[in-house]
């Protein structure tokens, strides 16, 4: 769920205590001021209660006015910490589809209609749903339960019912009992009652039951390991609506051919149409139809759907054959659908021979209205030699562009579309990349893609489950034709959150500029997760991890992603220190010629007596650090430095904050001073990464980053009409300054390093000696891997 709502820049005028008075602890507040979108999100909430509230009406909330008077100044008071939260929770995870309806939405949480976690996420859950369009209220109060009030009597009742329900379990399980389950289980009869009460009812409860915890109670469980589930058929069969299930069957002559042609191999095909540069989704296609080849020791070739001369380009089919390759796969051979251009035209004439296709006159808009109402077109059955005659005048270019195409005489009164006597072939005199400008009469897909199949004796053709209704058009024609017969399998595609996989769209957004080409790091095509620094092994591995499934609604969230990929770049990346946003640190007990070099650790594990996992990191008087690990005021959970406070520099001293030196700007920071421990006593908590002048005077090599976020604000910005406006306006960050250890100007494309407490970057390919350029993979944060892959 996308979030959104910060205007202009008010969060630049909100104060600490703002914050406070709505509720929120201190951590809470410190961490949103730190995070400008949030800060923004929050600024604007705060606005919108201003507008809909006088400062009289509502004395406990906080109204942030346009010239940032501070919450005192306007006479108010703090707000209820429960209000507080929920207001927090609208700014960080309200869609931004929906943020016409989100001052009706803090209404009711300010006038405790909506006053509880679960009813607020059932809320946004709605408000996502609803997106701009009007809001019905009576729908809206009873999906979030407002109204509805739980009494602690039916809290009780309820536990009580559960626990009895579950007492064999409780009684075998004691206190090890998954004490969520039960809250769950009551939750279910009461979604709007008090998750805190139950669960203490809860605990009441079992120590009714069970008595006082035993040793055996206080020991942790062993977890048992989960056994592998037995293989199972996969159901492949596809119901239509006569009743037929469309299958491969085969005469005993025609497989015997096609044995004798493969010799009994498994014999795959990669088809990609080249209109564009291969996305992940590819990555999933390629993992299925190369890897069960590889598996079954049989061949996958690399097939050009070269059949659209108008979208193809060799710039394109340049990119996909080198990219299967980086990718780990090697093609049987590479072919392309225009190599069979004169057999698919001879067994077109062979169709019009036996009165199974015509050429047809109608429009694109006449096609779609017969269709629709399952009427024959008019020269549907006009005479085999008249359409044989037309055919020829069509592929002579006797015929003008969009007056003729050829149809398959199918079904036109099926239920499937994919019936309705499909086009084979149309009229476009545009030179083709491949065969040149032999051909103005070119092959539809579904024409083509099955008797290609067949020509190449492929005995798996296996593509994403949108192709699946168009399985008895696929078979109709080899039937017809008398040709060998592959099986079919559909799988779901690859659905991944907060982008666009569609080649259309990322076809606009490439040719549009709203995004730095094929390959911006920001995409996920194969390119873009490439010059990201996201290897081939990732993204298999995390292909492999989802599966193959026949299920087509899911949406993989991209952290499923982002944990494979820092599972690699955790083995294989080095480590380095690199300063984004430095502010300067004098040392002032220390001489100032005098430079200590230190050993830095290039991996965790490093052997002490192995030099090459080392790199060297020179300390001097000069050192620099970011500008957020310094502030001016301390707190008990801020483990950076302050002014009296100390703070350890990884691989280096202890160093204490004795001054701050301002700017002109009494709010400007622009250096502080600090005293090192030599000795090393001092043993402070917070440890910080840093960069030092390698010689007296001179400055740390600089380098520019580029710190990229997701595409999309939506978790599924593909469904929404205006898609291009959910585009995220900080995706991309770029900082010019960056202050780097010296052992990184050796840094060359390939390379790829840990950043220590940033993240795991790599080499850009804009990247020169004199301006080296990182790319930020990933980051360090993994919210999926606590969980473990699912």
């Amino acid at each position: 769920m996308g979030t959104g709502g910060g205007e202009g820049d008010k969060s630049a005028a909100l104060p600490l205590e703002a914050l406070l008075a709505l509720g929120l602890d201190q951590r809470t507040a410190e961490n949103a001021l730190v995070n400008s979108k949030v800060t923004a999100n929050l600024a604007a909430v705060i606005a919108e209660l201003a507008l809909a509230y006088s400062a009289q009406a509502v004395a406990c909330y906080v109204l942030l006015s346009t010239n940032g008077l501070a919450n005192e100044q306007a006479g108010i008071s703090g707000c209820d910490k429960t209000v507080g939260n929920l207001l927090y929770t609208v700014a960080t995870k309200y869609p931004t589809n929906a943020l016409v309806h989100r001052p009706v939405l803090i209404d009711y949480i300010v006038s405790t209609k909506i006053k509880n976690p679960a009813q607020l996420d059932a809320a946004l859950s709605f408000l996502t749903n609803t997106g701009p369009d009007s809001l019905d209220t009576g729908k809206f109060e009873e999906a979030c339960g407002v109204g509805v009030v739980v009494s602690i009597e039916e809290i009780k009742s309820t536990v009580n019912e559960v626990l009895k329900h579950n007492m064999e379990a409780i009684l075998e399980q004691r206190y090890h009992i998954n004490v969520g389950n039960l809250c769950g289980q009551v939750r279910k009869m009461h979604p709007w009652g008090d998750a805190k009460a139950t669960k203490d009812e809860i605990d009441k409860k079992l120590a009714e039951i069970l008595g006082p915890k035993t040793d055996a109670d206080n020991v942790k469980p062993v977890k048992k390991k989960k056994e592998k589930a037995a293989k199972v058929e996969v159901h492949t069969e596809i119901f239509y609506s006569d009743g037929n299930i469309w299958r491969a069957h085969n005469s005993k002559e025609i497989l015997e051919k096609h044995l004798k042609a493969t010799g009994g191999k498994v014999m795959t095909r990669f088809p990609p149409e080249p209109n564009g540069y291969l996305h992940i989704g590819h990555a999933k296609a390629m993992f299925i139809d190369f890897g069960l080849a590889k598996e079954r020791n049989g061949h996958c070739y690399l097939r050009f759907d070269d059949t659209n001369p108008e979208a193809e380009k060799k710039e394109y089919i340049d990119h996909i054959q080198e990219i299967v390759h980086w990718m780990g796969w090697e093609p049987y051979k590479v072919t392309y659908t225009s190599d069979y251009f004169q057999a698919l035209y001879e067994h077109a004439v062979e169709l019009i021979r036996k009165g199974l296709a015509y050429v047809d006159h109608q429009t694109a808009e006449e096609i779609k209205e017969y269709r629709e109402k399952k009427m024959n077109s008019p020269w549907r059955d006009r005479p085999i030699e008249e359409s044989l005659k037309l055919f020829e005048d069509m592929r002579r270019g006797l015929i003008a562009e969009g007056a003729a195409t050829l149809r398959m005489k199918q079904d036109m009164q099926n239920d499937n579309k994919n019936m309705s006597d499909l086009i084979a072939y149309r009229i476009k005199f545009t030179p083709h990349p491949h065969a040149g400008d032999k051909w103005c009469i070119y092959p539809s897909y579904d024409y083509a893609h099955c008797m290609v199949d067949s020509l190449e004796n492929i005995t798996h053709s296996l593509c994403t489950l949108e192709f699946d209704i168009r399985r008895p058009s696929y078979y109709w024609l080899l039937v017809a034709l008398g040709l060998y017969q592959p099986y079919v399998w559909e799988y779901s595609r690859l659905n991944i959150s907060n982008t666009v996989m569609s080649k259309r769209k990322l076809n606009r957004l490439v040719t549009e500029k709203w995004v730095d080409g094929w390959d911006d790091p920001r995409l996920l095509t194969l390119a873009g997760l490439r010059r990201r620094g996201v290897s081939s092994t990732a993204i298999n591995s995390f292909i492999r991890g989802i599966g193959i499934t026949r299920s087509d609604n899911s949406l993989i969230r991209v952290d499923r992603l982002e944990y494979h990929i820092r599972e690699e770049l955790n083995k294989t990346a080095s480590r380095a220190m690199v300063v984004l946003n430095p502010l300067k640190v004098v040392i002032t007990n220390l001489e100032d010629e005098k430079v200590i070099d230190l050993d830095g650790k290039m991996w965790p594990d490093a052997p002490a007596d192995d030099a090459s996992s080392y790199y060297k990191v020179p300390f001097s008087r000069i050192v620099y650090i970011e500008k957020t690990d310094f502030r001016l005021k301390d707190s008990k959970d801020y483990y950076g430095l302050a002014p009296g406070k100390s703070a350890l520099l990884r691989y280096a001293f202890p160093i204490k904050c004795t001054e701050v030196v301002y700017g002109d700007n009494p709010d400007e920071i622009i250096e502080i001073r600090a005293e090192y421990d030599p000795s090393k006593t001092t043993k402070p908590k917070g440890v910080l990464h840093w960069v030092a002048q390698p010689a007296p005077g001179v400055e740390p090599l600089k380098v520019e980053v580029r710190l990229f976020d997701k595409l999309f604000l939506s978790e599924n910005p593909a469904e929404l009409e205006d898609w291009l406006g959910d585009l995220n306006p900080n995706s991309k960050e770029v900082i010019k300054g960056a202050y780097a250890v010296p052992s990184l100007a050796t840094a060359v494309l390939g390379d790829k390093f840990q950043f220590e407490r940033l993240g795991y970057f790599a080499v850009d390919t804009d990247s020169t000696p004199e301006n080296i350029v990182f790319n930020r993979t990933v980051t360090l944060r993994d919210s999926y891997g606590k969980a473990g892959p699912k």
